[in-house]
C-alpha cells in the first residue's frame, strides 16, 4: 500500500528525555507534544549498519561481518515561522545538551477523530459509534476539561477488545485494559492513526541553515534532528 508524505506532522516534546541507546514506547508515555509548523520537506529517518570487510590472500575471498549501526541525521526544512510555538521549542532545544522526544506521524490528515464518551469502570470503555478501528490502533485522549482518572491527555493508547461501538485501552498493544476510578469532566475527542503511520524517537535538535534562491524563491529554515536511538513505530 502507497503511503503518502502530504498531510504528515512533526512533534517536539515540551521537555528533554533521557539519553538511552533503545527505548520503549513506554518511555515516550505521558510526553505533551507541541506540533512543528511548516513542515516542508522531510528528512530521511531510520538507521544504517556498516559493513566491515576483509580480504583474505590466501584463498583470494573477501569476507563480511555486520558493523556498527549509526542513525544519518534527519535533515527537515521548514518555512521559517517565529510566532510558532513549536518552531521556538525547537529553536530552544537546540542550545539543550539532552535529547529531545520526536514523533512524525505520516499522512496526519488521514487521522480519525471524534468525540467520544469514557465511563468510570473497571475497565473503562470508550464509545465512538461505528469507529472502524482494529485492535491494536494507537489511540490518544484530549479533552476540554478532565479525563477520567486512570488515562493522561496527550498519551499513546492502544484499542483492546474493539466492537462495532466501542473499545478498551491499554498502555502497550494487547496489554490489559485500564480502569477509570473517576467520571472526569467536560468533552473528550480520540484521535487514531492506522497502526505503522506513526514514528516516535528521540534525537538532538541541530543548528541549521536559512535557504537563499533567486528573488522568487521561498525563504526555507532547514531544522535537523540527529537521532540517537531507533525509532519506534507504532
Amino acid at each position: 500500500m502507497l503511503q503518502k508524505i502530504a498531510g504528515s506532522a512533526l512533534y517536539i516534546g515540551n521537555a528533554p528525555i533521557a539519553y538511552q541507546t533503545e527505548y520503549e514506547a513506554a518511555d515516550f508515555s505521558g510526553v505533551s507534544w507541541t506540533r512543528i509548523l511548516g513542515w516542508q520537506t522531510s528528512g530521511d529517518l531510520g538507521a544504517e549498519q556498516a559493513m566491515v570487510t576483509q580480504t583474505l590472500i590466501d584463498n583470494n575471498t573477501t569476507v563480511y561481518a555486520k558493523g556498527t549501526i549509526s542513525f544519518p541525521i534527519m535533515s527537515n526544512q521548514f518555512v521559517p515561522n517565529l510566532s510558532d510555538p513549536g518552531q521556538m521549542l525547537f529553536a530552544a532545544a537546540r542550545r539543550a545538551c539532552k535529547p529531545y522526544p520526536f514523533r512524525a506521524v505520516w499522512g496526519a490528515d488521514c487521522e480519525e477523530t471524534a468525540t467520544v464518551t469514557i465511563s468510570n469502570a473497571e475497565p473503562a470503555v470508550v464509545s465512538w459509534t461505528a469507529h472502524g478501528l482494529p485492535n491494536g490502533t494507537p489511540v490518544v485522549f484530549t479533552t476540554s476539561g478532565s479525563l477520567p482518572t486512570g488515562l493522561t491527555p496527550g498519551t499513546t493508547y492502544y484499542v483492546v477488545n474493539a466492537d462495532t461501538d466501542t473499545f478498551e485501552v491499554a498502555a502497550t498493544p494487547g496489554g490489559s485494559p485500564i480502569d477509570t476510578s473517576g467520571a472526569g469532566s467536560g468533552t473528550h475527542t480520540a484521535t487514531a492513526v492506522p497502526v505503522g503511520e506513526t514514528d516516535l524517537f528521540a534525537g538532538f535538535a541541530l543548528f541549521g541553515v536559512k535557504s537563499g534562491g533567486d528573488a522568487s524563491a521561498s525563504r526555507l529554515i532547514t531544522m535537523p534532528v540527529q537521532p540517537i536511538a531507533p525509532a519506534i513505530t507504532i
